[in-house]
């Protein structure tokens, strides 16, 4: 009678847990369970994971990695899947070195407010992320004098990217539209999984 009365109380993952221990005395078997563990993943990079296998948000870190890890063979023996992780890795090593470049021009000490593009910078900025600008015809305007960084005029604590016009006008522009709307044009099949999976506010 004693056992019954000491597991009312206890959650039922936990019972489950101390049936791996059925061979030692239950009390020991209580200690030796693992303690909980922080979740180390959201929950949306739990789905990102694996949009194939539903995994019980109740279960603890280790316990979904042992379901995804079960499920991990099978999936690469799927042309399917093998084709997207191959796609997936084209389109970043295709986009790594505009991205990079962009990223040390905004945030590093590289240029200082205010300061225009050198012209190898300018001229990849143009050509591989403002030529792909959803609206790229109305932040050329007249025709580009300039590519100058500084920052954004509304979040001040940001800086961006910006068009300096022939007639003397500028206006800013998001590089990461412009590198959306690149995968887009290139990968159409791949392209909204591809911005899924690895820009959280999607499409933006």
């Amino acid at each position: 009678m004693a056992a019954p009365l000491f597991t009312k109380g206890i959650p039922l993952l936990l019972c489950l847990r101390l049936q791996n221990h059925r061979h030692l005395p239950l009390g020991v078997g209580v200690f030796l369970s693992s303690p909980p563990r922080r979740q180390w993943w959201t929950a949306a990079e739990s789905n990102k994971l694996d949009d194939n296998v539903n995994v019980p948000s109740s279960f603890s870190g280790d316990e979904k990695l042992a379901v995804l890890s079960a499920h991990e063979k099978p999936r690469w023996d799927n042309p399917d899947y093998r084709k997207w992780k191959t796609q997936e890795a084209e389109i970043l090593e295709d986009i790594e070195p505009i991205v990079c470049l962009t990223k040390e021009i905004l945030h590093s000490d590289r240029y200082m407010d205010g300061e225009r593009l050198s012209a190898e910078d300018e001229k990849a900025v143009i050509n591989k992320l403002l030529a792909y600008h959803p609206h790229s015809e109305d932040k050329i305007g007249c025709g580009v004098g300039s590519i100058m960084v500084d920052r954004h005029p509304q979040f001040r604590n940001s800086r961006c990217l910006f068009v300096i016009r022939t007639d003397g006008g500028w206006i800013d522009f998001s590089y990461q539209k412009c590198i959306l709307a690149y995968i887009r044009d290139k990968y159409p099949s791949y392209a909204e999984r591809f911005i899924r999976e690895h820009y959280k506010r999607g499409s933006g």
